[in-house]
């Protein structure tokens, strides 16, 4: 079964940091396509960033491009995703997924989810 869980969401004032993790069930990590979502008040779902199971092809969202990085730890079966200077409009509950279907327009989110981890950003 798989299993995801994100964790490192929290209250943070604009233009601070917060790297979000995702620990993933064993025995699937390493073979599928990896990304994170949001809800917004803005949107039902937004596509931040995803990678490549290798590690070595990343995507990112518009409105996060060169401030957010994704990546991946195979061996720990871990995702990440380091956010720099965090702004308001990043605010919302941010998932984990598994098999996205990674592509340079619209990537489609895969059928497992975390439970999501609470992004805040305000002054």
């Amino acid at each position: 079964q798989v299993q995801l869980v994100e964790s490192g969401g929290g209250l943070v004032q604009p233009g601070a940091s917060l790297r979000l993790s995702c620990a993933a069930s064993t025995g699937f990590f390493s073979s599928y396509d990896m990304g994170w979502f949001r809800r917004t008040p803005k949107s039902e779902r937004e596509f931040v960033a995803g990678i490549r199971r290798s590690g070595g092809n990343s995507y990112y969202g518009d409105s996060v491009k060169g401030r957010f990085t994704i990546s991946r730890d195979n061996a720990k079966n871990t995702l990440y995703l380091q956010m720099n200077n965090l702004k308001p409009e990043d605010t919302g509950l941010y998932y984990c997924n598994a098999d996205v279907y990674l592509r340079d327009y619209n990537p489609i989110p895969g059928p497992y989810w975390g439970q999501g981890t609470q992004v805040t950003v305000s002054s």
